[in-house]
């Protein structure tokens, strides 16, 4: 029974200190998520810091002691950070709140001397928001995928995202200027012998890490390349005859994982799911249960190592 009781102070100490450490939520906050006092919040996140659960970040024991991340792993071979979030909150701030862990979290995954691979996008839009300094040395950020459409150029979009991943982590910024999606993929290939194209595409080969979200067309909270011009509706009707699930950096795949022969992916600036799992470290951030299809696809194609995602859609993911 005193083990048990141990477990449960334990696990309270480990929630609260990821709401209060990694999403900045104060400590009245807290007591009113967990249905207890502020006293007792106080408690638990000094229980934390005396018992070693935190130092100057929530501690890697999150990973240990949770069944529901080590299922993950067991499942699909993935290191899962999972962020509290309480079932009744709303799209938008539980995308807000795993963005605001993510950025916490991947500030260890990314130091001086290191490529990183960003794709634009809803999710790392709200990860890019969240960034806490520090400063590395000869790193930089390389643009995954093309941004203009046919109704923008779609530069300051992304490039405010890339800014600000460059400005965080003191790195060189490596635009990619092409478009999302070429009309022609005859043009794709003649424009990608060219050397300043050539260049930035071995910058991408030679990642140390790749960050993106997931695209879907079902997402409560709308992926930017579904709602922001780049598809229309011939593309909308070809993708449905795909039986595409979602996109990672606007390369699409199937639920069972498989990216071959959907003409679209001839079209797309984004890096080939091949060369992503060539990655030695790949995170992926997902929020919400509207993603579900989109993340199994994505765990069947095997293009992430790290996968950071809300409770609540972490538990569906289990769900048979």
């Amino acid at each position: 029974m005193a083990d048990t009781a141990g477990a449960e102070k334990e696990r309270d100490a480990l929630r609260a200190a990821h709401l209060y450490y990694l999403q900045d939520l104060t400590m009245e906050a807290i007591a009113t998520e967990l249905h207890t006092s502020r006293s007792s919040v106080s408690r638990l996140l000094g229980y934390a810091r005396d018992t070693g659960l935190v130092e100057i970040q929530v501690k890697s024991p999150l990973d240990r002691l949770s069944s529901l991340q080590e299922r993950i792993r067991a499942r699909h071979g993935v290191t899962a950070h999972v962020v509290p979030v309480p079932d009744s909150t709303a799209e938008v701030d539980r995308l807000e709140r795993v963005a605001m862990s993510a950025a916490r979290i991947l500030g260890p995954f990314f130091d001086s001397n290191m490529t990183m691979g960003i794709a634009w996008g809803s999710t790392l839009s709200a990860v890019s928001r969240h960034l806490q300094e520090k400063v590395t040395h000869n790193s930089q950020i390389v643009q995954l995928n093309g941004a203009s459409n046919a109704r923008t150029t779609g530069i300051g979009y992304a490039s405010e995202i890339m800014s600000r991943f460059g400005t965080a982590f003191g790195a060189y910024v490596q635009q990619f200027p092409v478009p999302a999606f070429f009309d022609d993929p005859r043009t794709k290939e003649v424009l990608w012998r060219e050397r300043s194209i050539r260049r930035v595409l071995e910058i991408q080969k030679h990642m140390d890490i790749a960050l993106f979200g997931l695209g879907s067309a079902y997402a409560e909270v709308p992926s930017h390349v579904y709602v922001g011009g780049y598809l229309d509706d011939d593309d909308f009707q070809q993708l449905g005859r795909s039986q595409v699930v979602g996109d990672v950096a606007t390369v699409f795949y199937r639920a069972d994982g498989s990216s071959e022969d959907i003409p679209m992916n001839a079209r797309s600036s984004g890096p080939s799911l091949e060369l992503l799992r060539k990655v030695s470290r790949r995170v992926c951030v997902v929020s919400g249960r509207s993603k579900l299809p989109a993340l199994r696809g994505a765990l069947a194609a095997g293009v992430m190592t790290d996968l950071i995602i809300d409770e609540t859609t972490a538990h569906s993911l289990l769900e048979d």
